[in-house]
């Protein structure tokens, strides 16, 4: 090697040196590059409580009551609620039926675990962006115990969830609503022979679906059409993650606070039905779309409602609502914690108001 280029090597290796040490003792100099990297370490999770995690009890009778109502065009269930007073027969009622068939083909063939959901958020919603704050807000009667309504309506885009009203309570609650959030039994209620009548925040105001029953894309079919706002159907691959995500969070609190085995938890979580609630999907969807998200009326006390605008006192005993606290609290300070979402994902700041 000549000369001049031992030293200009010798020159880059001593000044390569100097830098690292400098990044060292000095790590503030380069925070953005390196503070993920040396804030906090990676997790290590529990491989098996993982596997026991991913296993969904509920695949096999899911599977069953798709296939059935592909193999028949959902004609007998037509048949059996025809809530929509359509004549058998007609155009109408053949077109909600291959239309619900279709709809739900597509929905069975995309519904698989992908750890990368997160990251195509906006692009599967349509939207052009992320918005800098988001509030989800739940209907939690704590609401009632402060007057969040206009923090709540200064956020950009604001989440409510399952048709809560509004009317009477905004000084709790706010009045802003950009989507609205709800499982697919909802519209199956309200939907009737004159149309879908399922409108708290207004008929402009989009509607994020999540399927509960595959039998409700016929629902989802007949309201589409009559729906003046955009009507959605949450991306199933969402569906799995939620339900894994919340799985291992209710098995891990489950073991610590008992002391079983994995295998005693679904004889105490109602098996295949336990599920998450519309809720801890909302916040997902909220933590893909926005650069800042804000979670108000997720919670309980003792001296609240179940429910800040009715008198439901109890939980729904299907859903494992302190798992999914857990969840949120990881959320605010320990987002590393969340399992089953890509690395990829960057997980925006998160605010709970209780």
């Amino acid at each position: 090697m000549k000369r001049s280029v031992r030293m200009l090597f010798s020159i880059f290796f001593g000044f390569s040196v100097i830098a690292l040490c400098f990044l060292k003792y000095y790590p503030g100099a380069s925070q953005d590059q390196f503070i993920s990297r040396t804030q906090k370490p990676s997790p290590v999770f529990n491989t098996t409580l993982l596997t026991f995690a991913a296993f969904d009890l509920a695949d096999y009778s899911l599977r069953r009551d798709v296939e059935k109502l592909l193999d028949d065009d959902f004609g007998s269930a037509i048949d059996k609620d025809n809530r929509h007073h359509l004549e058998l027969r007609s155009p109408e009622f053949n077109r909600l039926r291959l239309e619900s068939k279709r709809y739900l083909q597509e929905w069975w063939d995309h519904r698989q675990f992908n750890s990368e959901v997160m990251l195509n958020m906006v692009r599967l919603l349509d939207y052009r962006r992320k918005y800098k704050t988001c509030a989800v807000v739940g209907n939690s009667g704590i609401l009632l115990q402060s007057n969040q309504g206009e923090a709540i309506d200064s956020h950009e885009f604001v989440v409510r969830i399952n048709n809560a009203r509004v009317i009477g309570f905004e000084r709790f609650v706010g009045s802003k609503t950009n989507i609205s959030f709800t499982r697919t039994d909802i519209p199956n209620l309200c939907s009737d022979e004159k149309g879908c009548i399922c409108h708290p925040y207004g008929k402009l105001v989009p509607v994020m679906m999540y399927i509960s029953k595959p039998v409700h894309f016929l629902d989802y079919v007949f309201c589409n059409s009559l729906h003046k706002g955009s009507l959605m159907i949450i991306d199933p691959q969402l569906d799995v993650l939620c339900a894994r995500i919340v799985k291992y969070y209710s098995v891990k609190r489950f073991v610590k606070e008992s002391g079983k085995s994995f295998e005693a938890w679904s004889g105490t979580h109602w098996g295949s039905e336990f599920h998450y609630s519309s809720g801890m999907q909302a916040v997902m969807l909220a933590l893909g779309l926005c650069e800042n998200v804000s979670i108000f009326g997720f919670g309980k006390s003792d001296s609240a409602k179940h429910h800040y605008h009715n008198n439901q006192k109890n939980e729904t005993s299907l859903h494992d609502y302190q798992a999914e606290y857990d969840l949120y609290e990881d959320l605010v300070k320990s987002p590393e914690n969340v399992p089953f979402v890509s690395d990829k994902f960057k997980f925006p700041p998160v605010i709970m108001y209780r």
